[in-house]
């Protein structure tokens, strides 16, 4: 199988860490080779924080070079925005249609509130998922990530058991229900038409 790179970009607390995690453990459970490096910066004050996951049958780094990104996960607008240069010419991006406001001091820019449309009109293909709304019927709005993380595993290979495995294994039991309905949400939201931008 050739590589396959991810990228899932979010800012402090969103859980990027943990979506990269299950990712590459479930890759790695379906028998391929998986590399992952994630960069924090000032995550702990909502700063920035993004992931590449890459995994195929010989993955050689584990970060991504520009323009080389099969699929772009993006917890948030305007880190679809940010990380957009990393894609491929026609690659895949799922976005969460949620806004973090970013902390200002001297810049008064307004919020890009249309980067669906920016982003398919530069020929990607983008889906666009009410994540943080589906978490918080769910009953918590932190599940966000795994919303969005059933939704690219619509677009992957790997079979439904493993993800399912992977999600029991990893989730702690007083979480483990959540996170398996907040999966199933993806999948179901990525089946529906009404959910591609």
């Amino acid at each position: 199988m050739p590589v396959t790179s991810v990228l899932i970009a979010g800012v402090g607390g969103q859980g990027v860490v943990l979506v990269s995690e299950l990712l590459a453990l479930a890759a790695m459970a379906a028998g391929e080779d998986v590399k992952q490096g994630e960069f924090h910066g000032v995550a702990p004050r909502g700063g920035a924080v993004f992931s590449h996951v890459r995994f195929g049958d010989q993955v050689h780094s584990p970060m991504a070079p520009l323009a080389t990104v099969d699929y772009l996960l993006a917890l948030e607008k305007l880190e679809a925005l940010r990380y957009a240069h990393y894609l491929k010419p026609g690659g895949s991006v799922i976005i969460n249609e949620h806004t973090v406001e970013p902390v200002r001091i001297a810049d008064q820019r307004p919020y890009p509130d249309d980067a669906v449309d920016f982003l398919s009109g530069k020929g990607f293909d983008v889906v666009a998922v009410a994540a943080t709304e589906l978490a918080i019927e769910l009953g918590n709005h932190r599940a966000a990530n795994v919303v969005l993380l059933g939704a690219l595993a619509e677009k992957l290979e790997i079979p439904s058991e493993i993800w399912e495995q992977t999600i029991d294994q990893r989730i702690p039991e007083r979480f483990l229900s959540l996170n398996q309905a907040a999966f199933v949400a993806g999948r179901e939201a990525l089946r529906s038409p009404a959910g591609t931008a």
